[in-house]
């Protein structure tokens, strides 16, 4: 039965609600939607009852992995636990129920939340202009470089290139290109930090921008920041804040201090919104006063009687990016993790993250695993760190993503493999603050149990996952040829 789609267990006149009769008067279809918008047939969807629609989802949400049931150490990526708390204060009525043409007169307690949010975040950035319009750190990282384009068009430069190091989150090179820039890799010296040589020879008058993350994906903060800020700025050229990684140092320092000149961030990591799976996320940007005036519009503003509204009086401005003015449930659950934690609490919370990184390299390190699976830069990480399974590879035969794959019968969500490029067999490991040691012990014994099963019998990680309801699936296959819709016959 588990297996059977929904449109399978349809049986004709099975129903889950009735709707009631109209009370509005009948109009005609025409005066409704026009038929260019209507379909040609009524839509085919599955006749089932309530208990049947109810059982098969949730069947299906057993049979996916979510932090809510285990540990889910996903590189660059933050997935810590999402309070429940937040979730309460997001389905507040006044929250949830709230319609985004709501005149702002009838919304100003929503209005006041982005307000205060934008204040928080701009103090967390050192920046003091936000704008919380972009929907994702992939909508932040778009606005930053469009409005990297509006403010050297503004002063007469043009710039054709963007420089992205060779360790940047695959987003930023994509996100360059459709903004209609060229992008430039600079490379990695030694230390895992940006090779500054490297970045003097490409840092022309062509460079419109450098976009960076700080720690960066290796998990190391870049000590040459004010070097790399001077070079930027020497040429006349903007510095980008990616913010995928601002979990290491929130609190600790801020973005804006080190010569950022835009900072996006990912509210859906770093501050608890639920993240995965498609859902709501939201990308904010933090720019400084020499951006601010190309800032999206509509902004929030507070009036001299306490009212707030909307301002779209903004010439230089690049415009909207989206429809409305972003995930608000989001900037709910944000506001609440900020004001929940405070300074202190914010602060304490990269610090145990950058913790919690470094006590799992050292309990690897104890246990003898570094051997097969070295640390690929540094001694010490931030809130992450890149291990190598090249020996491993050659030492066992099994490769990383068996070792990922092999992870998952033991109730531990595998960490972001194969990124990034520069490292051979990359394993990218970020446990985050809210995992507790006990938790980060059995990982360790995991790893520890997978590459001691490896040197009897190889095989069986090469055929991971055992324990799964989805067997080891042709990944390569089906990102080359998708099939994402079902027939449905009658």
């Amino acid at each position: 039965m588990s297996a059977r789609t929904i449109f399978e267990q349809g049986r004709k006149g099975r129903r889950a609600f009735v709707c009631p009769e109209l009370d509005v008067p009948d109009r005609p279809r025409e005066e409704l939607l026009p038929s260019k918008l209507r379909r040609r047939e009524p839509a085919v969807l599955p006749e089932v009852s309530e208990p049947e629609i109810v059982r098969h989802y949730v069947r299906l949400s057993k049979k996916n992995f979510d932090l809510d049931s285990g540990f889910y150490p996903l590189g660059s990526c933050t997935m810590k636990h999402n309070p429940r708390l937040h979730e309460r204060v997001a389905g507040l009525p006044g929250y949830a129920r709230l319609h985004p043409l709501q005149r702002p007169a009838a919304a100003q307690g929503a209005l006041e939340l982005m307000w205060r949010l934008e204040g928080a975040l701009g103090e967390i950035a050192g920046l003091p202009y936000v704008s919380l319009q972009p929907s994702a750190g992939s909508h932040g990282e778009l606005a930053g470089v469009l409005l990297t384009r509006a403010y050297h068009e503004a002063n007469g430069q043009r710039g054709t290139k963007v420089l992205t190091p060779d360790t940047a989150h695959g987003t930023n090179p994509a996100t360059v290109t459709m903004a209609g820039y060229e992008v430039v890799k600079i490379a990695t010296d030694e230390a895992g930090g940006v090779d500054i040589d490297d970045l003097r020879a490409k840092a022309d008058e062509d460079v419109a921008c450098l976009m960076l993350t700080n720690p960066n994906t290796l998990g190391l903060f870049d000590r040459n920041i004010e070097e790399i800020a001077a070079i930027v700025h020497g040429i006349g050229a903007i510095l980008y804040y990616d913010g995928a990684n601002l979990n290491a140092v929130m609190g600790r320092t801020r973005p804006g201090d080190m010569g950022f000149d835009i900072v996006h961030f990912n509210l859906h990591k770093t501050f608890t919104q639920p993240h995965g799976g498609g859902g709501p996320g939201a990308g904010p940007i933090a720019v400084s006063e020499r951006i601010e005036p190309f800032l999206m519009t509509p902004r929030v503003r507070r009036g001299e009687d306490g009212e707030f509204d909307l301002d779209y009086d903004k010439p230089a401005s690049i415009g909207r990016l989206r429809g409305f003015q972003g995930n608000f449930g989001t900037f709910v659950r944000t506001y609440a993790y900020i004001c929940s934690l405070g300074a202190e609490g914010l602060r304490e919370a990269s610090e145990v993250a950058v913790l919690n990184a470094n006590y799992l390299l050292a309990r690897l390190g104890e246990m003898g695993l570094l051997e097969r699976l070295p640390l690929a830069y540094g001694e010490l990480c931030g809130h992450e760190f890149v291990l190598s399974g090249a020996p491993m590879k050659r030492d066992l035969g099994i490769r990383t993503l068996d070792l990922a794959k092999r992870l998952l019968d033991f109730g531990i969500h595998p960490p972001t493999v194969y990124f990034p490029l520069l490292v051979d067999e990359a394993l990218l490991i970020e446990p985050t603050e809210t995992e507790t040691k006990e938790t980060l012990d059995e990982f360790v014994e995991a790893i520890a149990a997978i590459l001691a099963e490896a040197e009897e019998d190889p095989e069986i990680a090469r055929t991971a996952p055992h324990t799964t309801p989805v067997r080891r699936l042709d990944e390569a296959g089906a990102a080359r040829n998708p099939i994402i819709r079902q027939e449905v016959t009658r």
